[in-house]
């Protein structure tokens, strides 16, 4: 069932302010890849979730002004790749973190091209290869819903890389 997108006028919330609570919320990070070759960008998110076991459907909110979503929109493709704790480092490179952009966040690590060609991170906790359903545009992002073409990694073994309060961490639960 859809529901009409109802309009009503907004209390005024200062922007920081919500940013601020919502870094109290713990989540697991994801790096995002898409892109082929020299065109390959990525983000670092906390925001990508299963949306459905049946069909097998990812869904993830991207900033519409990051350099990673036009190619989403391209390529129509993307890979979640969970790493695990001891990869802050790939995360923070991929968060952006001393400017580095594009392709040359690729550095570093091993990568294998995945069936929708988008690459999937060697020896992360897993990595979840998807191919975009649908983009939702709301306000400044962009709702990516992929259908899952392929599950590799090694599926729980480590623990898993978490963001909170500003900063990458472990939460030790394995």
């Amino acid at each position: 069932m859809n529901f009409p997108l109802q309009t009503f006028e907004r209390p005024h919330v200062d922007a920081l302010s919500l940013k601020e609570a919502m870094r109290r919320l713990v989540g697991g990070v994801a790096v995002i890849t898409a892109g082929i070759g020299e065109e390959r960008t990525g983000l670092t998110a906390t925001s990508a979730v299963s949306l459905s076991m049946d069909p097998p459907t990812m869904l993830i909110c991207i900033n519409r002004t990051s350099s990673s979503y036009p190619i989403i929109l391209k390529r129509r493709h993307f890979c979640v790749n969970i790493v695990h704790a001891d990869q802050a480092e790939l995360a923070g490179r991929f968060a952006g973190i001393n400017g580095i952009k594009g392709a040359a966040r690729y550095d570093g690590a091993d990568w294998i091209t995945m069936g929708t060609g988008a690459s999937g991170l060697v020896g992360a906790l897993a990595v979840i290869d998807c191919e975009v359903e649908e983009i939702i545009e709301r306000h400044s992002h962009g709702i990516v819903l992929g259908a899952v073409r392929d599950v590799r990694g090694e599926l729980g073994d480590g623990n898993a890389l978490v963001y909170g309060h500003g900063r990458f961490g472990n939460l030790n639960l394995l």
